[in-house]
């Protein structure tokens, strides 16, 4: 693993304290959406640019929502970790507040937890440095699609107000300068080939790629059940008729694509196929984005899954060549 220090720390400021509201100006903007116990909150990525954490609570859970652009990875963590003793006199014991390290591992954003100073490699959710080397986080499940979609699925839906204040990533530099939540500056990184660090500021073409199966920067779904993992490649899935099944951990999984999302279920063992008002099994009709019935049958909905979502590099690089093939 190749870590190495890029800006200063908290060169890229976390959100600590965020607000919400029940509207947001633009419907389509890329959301990370969050349930818990009947509670649903929307981070849109356009501000997670500028802060890749937002240390939150959601149905009474803390939570951590993590964005690493090099990576495009999502996932969202449960901040009380799984091991390690944690200092007595914190002021939430057993909880950690993360914050953006500056440094990068193997392209993939560092978070550091304010309690103990250990670091924490975003996309493993494991601590890698520090007093809790070792210790991990457990995956909270999420979905990433639009404000729009998440809010038609979560009618009490709200949605972060922006944060505001200076980031690092708002300028060519290292130091922070103000945010315009208008701009994209990951924009040319995600339309070209080229992949890391390196590809992003323009010094070159990046990292090495060696496979022609599958795309550097191709969007997984990755899933990491009982010491096991496998990510489902979007184009696969969607080639495979946009529904994919498998057993990770010994537990059986229903995987589907839907309009450039993904999302992970249990399996209670049905026959699946997609259908194109959602996702057909057992003889009923389920949303695909939220595993709810649709066909009025007063089923209970379909268990989603903790998973990431990320680039095929990023996944590769933690978990070797471990990809769902039909």
């Amino acid at each position: 693993m190749n870590v190495r220090q890029v800006v200063p720390k908290d060169a890229i400021p976390s959100v600590d304290d965020p607000e919400f509201r029940d509207t947001h100006p633009e419907p389509g903007d890329e959301v990370v959406g969050v349930e818990i116990d009947g509670e649903a909150r929307a981070y849109p990525i356009r501000y997670l640019n500028y802060h890749e954490i937002v240390n939150d609570r959601v149905g009474g859970v803390p939570i951590a929502a993590t964005w690493c652009p090099l990576c495009g990875s999502v996932v969202v963590y449960d901040r009380r970790p799984t091991a390690g003793e944690l200092p007595a006199e914190i002021d939430d014991p057993g909880t950690l507040e993360f914050g953006v390290s500056g440094k990068l591992a193997d392209d993939d954003l560092v978070m550091y937890d304010r309690e103990t100073g250990s670091e924490w490699k975003q996309s493993l959710g494991e601590a890698i440095a520090g007093p809790l080397a070792g210790a991990r986080l457990r995956i909270r499940p999420a979905t990433t699609t639009t404000w729009a979609r998440f809010r038609d699925g979560h009618p009490d839906a709200v949605v972060m107000a922006e944060p505001g204040g200076e980031s690092e990533a708002a300028g060519d530099g290292a130091e922070p300068e103000p945010v315009d939540y208008d701009d994209d500056p990951y924009r040319d990184y995600f339309e070209a080939e080229g992949f890391g660090l390196d590809a992003h500021r323009g010094d070159g073409g990046g990292r090495e790629w060696d496979r022609e199966d599958l795309a550097a920067k191709e969007r997984v779904l990755g899933l990491e059940i009982g010491g096991d993992a496998l990510a489902f490649p979007s184009g696969r899935v969607e080639a495979a008729g946009s529904v994919a099944t498998a057993t990770v951990g010994g537990e059986d999984v229903v995987v589907v694509a839907d309009g450039g999302e993904m999302a992970a279920y249990r399996d209670p063992g049905f026959d699946w196929r997609a259908a194109e008002d959602g996702l057909r099994g057992d003889g009923t009709l389920w949303d695909a984005a939220t595993g709810e019935p649709l066909d009025g049958s007063g089923r209970d909905p379909l268990e989603r899954l903790p998973a990431q979502w990320l680039f095929a590099f990023a996944w590769q690089d933690d978990h070797g060549d471990a990809f769902w093939s039909p």
